[in-house]
């Protein structure tokens, strides 16, 4: 019986420390807690990008990885570009912002 108890404790702790790796994140990985955390960053700044006059939204997406946020798309104007950057700056837990827009 004692034998079964320390073989049960041994699977127990690999499963564990399996699924607990198995979260953790790396360079280009990112951890459970990461990927939701920047799926809110996205949603906070395609929102805040949408409350913007003088942007489109329709013409500017949005992707974030480990609080880095990419803007990337086709707009009008090079003060659109900045105003875009701008915006997303401003959004909390944006480390910083990769500009990929282009003008149309």
């Amino acid at each position: 019986m004692k034998h079964f108890t320390q073989l049960f404790l041994a699977s127990l702790l690999a499963v564990t420390l399996l699924t607990v790796t198995g979260c953790a994140s790396t360079k280009s990985h990112e951890g459970t807690g990461e990927y939701l955390d920047d799926t809110v960053i996205t949603a906070k700044v395609k929102a805040a990008i949408l409350k913007e006059p003088t942007l489109s939204s329709a013409e500017i997406n949005v992707e974030t990885f480990k609080g880095i946020v990419q803007l990337s798309g086709f707009v009008r104007s090079t003060a659109s570009i900045g105003k875009a950057i701008e915006v997303a700056s401003s959004v909390g837990g944006v480390k910083s912002v990769k500009n990929s827009l282009q003008l149309k």
